[in-house]
């Protein structure tokens, strides 16, 4: 490194030096040493810096309230995973933590158990049940469960025009923990690549998809809120999730059905699936 480079860096960080707030400090110096080592590192050239602005200045023109495109860009570069690897306890049998994603949506209804979250929402039927339990040992009884999921051509409901409320819902865990419903059976999808991190995805020779899951979000006093999905086994695309998301733990099979009884104690006609999958919180005593 030359002493040029070096005095630039140490003016920077100068800079910094004094801000109050002792972890934006660290933040603000950390970042500046690592983001010159990394600009000193390949060679950072003229055009290169410039492209890089341009690259975000797309990002930020394409973000709305439905998309933001800095989030994918952070979920593409695997940081989404890294932060949720950072935060997530080391908690024996505690179901792991994935990426939030950028389809969650505040007031989506309530289903009542055994009820249809799918709303419309185009596919095969899927039977889902499962229970929520403390990885203390016991049963969480009245937690709210919220699940959002992709119709069966990979889109959901958000990304379509209108106000529909579909293939999402949420509802609270019967006295042993139990929580079941109906949706339609996840497929694989792309993440939107009409931007600029699908260009960045392009030039590298790396795909968009995402392999089939339904998200959820589990919230329970006492426990940390817990962020995941489950995956649907057999998968082409779980060995090549674009947001790396995927964990061995969190694939479920899929049992497929023709008509017959459901576990509701509904008959059923035509094609139908089930998928069962337990999940397990952390205490608040553990998150340290």
């Amino acid at each position: 490194m030359s002493e040029r480079e070096q005095a630039v860096t140490d003016e920077v960080l100068a800079s910094f030096a004094g801000t109050a707030d002792p972890r934006l400090r660290e933040i603000m110096l950390a970042l500046v040493r690592h983001l010159h080592g990394f600009a000193r590192e390949v060679r950072l050239g003229q055009g290169e810096w410039e492209a890089a602005i341009d690259f975000l200045t797309r990002a930020g023109h394409i973000t709305d309230e439905r998309r933001q495109e800095f989030i994918l860009l952070s979920d593409v570069l695997g940081l989404s995973m890294l932060t949720v690897a950072v935060n997530e306890p080391d908690t024996p049998g505690a179901t792991e933590a994935t990426v939030f994603g950028p389809f969650f949506v505040d007031g989506a209804p309530e289903v009542p158990p055994g009820g249809d979250l799918a709303r419309g929402a185009v596919g095969t039927p899927c039977h889902v049940s499962g229970h929520v339990r403390s990885a203390d040992g016991g049963p969480l009884a009245g937690v709210r469960v919220d699940v959002w999921g992709a119709d069966e051509d990979g889109f959901y409901d958000v990304q379509y025009p209108g106000e529909r409320s579909a293939g999402r819902g949420w509802q609270r865990t019967d006295s042993g923990g139990g929580f079941r419903f109906w949706t339609v059976l996840p497929t694989p999808y792309p993440i939107p690549h009409d931007g600029p991190v699908g260009e960045l995805l392009a030039a590298a020779g790396r795909g968009p998809m995402r392999p089939a899951h339904l998200h959820f979000k589990v919230t329970a006093p006492g426990h940390r809120t817990l962020i995941t999905h489950i995956f649907v086994a057999g998968d082409p695309y779980l060995g090549s999730d674009a947001v790396f998301g995927v964990k061995d733990s969190l694939i479920v099979r899929a049992e497929h059905h023709r008509g017959g009884e459901a576990p509701d104690g509904s008959r059923r006609a035509g094609e139908w699936t089930s998928m069962a999958y337990d999940l397990v919180l952390v205490p608040e005593a553990d998150e340290d």
